[in-house]
């Protein structure tokens, strides 16, 4: 009987994570960009602060990632949930299902307005939901893998 192989440990296995975390903070950035420079969107209140929390994700797992440091996961993931929360919040609230009177844009572009539909359902808030919830989802496998 051939004995079990060891458990690779090595840094490898969070950077892979890390990493795919970053490219798609990266891709979510560039693309709020293009939207909103390019295409002419003006982002609403919720979508600025959204992307209060995404942009930096870019630079933080960046440095995180050369040279490997498996601690940045405790700097990027509050930013990450934080982001989430209110992706999700805005989410709810152009689905119908925040009620009027709790609705935080008062001025400018209406939080509820839908810009953008793709495909009849995808919509920038469900973007950057299903963004934020992928990254946190990549920060926590990378910090499982590197616990272990």
């Amino acid at each position: 009987m051939q004995p079990m192989p060891a458990l690779d440990h090595s840094p490898d296995k969070a950077w892979t994570p890390l990493f795919l975390a970053w490219l798609l903070a990266t891709i979510s950035t560039l693309g709020a960009l293009f939207l909103g420079e390019v295409m002419g969107y003006t982002p609403c209140l919720l979508c600025w602060y959204q992307r209060i929390f995404m942009f930096p994700l870019v630079f933080v797992l960046a440095v995180g990632l050369f040279p490997f440091d498996p601690k940045v996961v405790r700097y990027a993931l509050p930013l990450a949930i934080a982001g989430w929360l209110l992706a999700v919040f805005h989410l709810a609230l152009v689905s119908g299902l925040v009620p009027e009177n709790v609705r935080p844009c008062r001025q400018g572009v209406p939080c509820s307005d839908v810009q953008v539909v793709w495909f009849g359902f995808i919509n920038i808030p469900l973007l950057s939901v299903l963004a934020f919830s992928f990254i946190i989802a990549m920060l926590l496998t990378a910090h499982f893998k590197d616990s272990k």
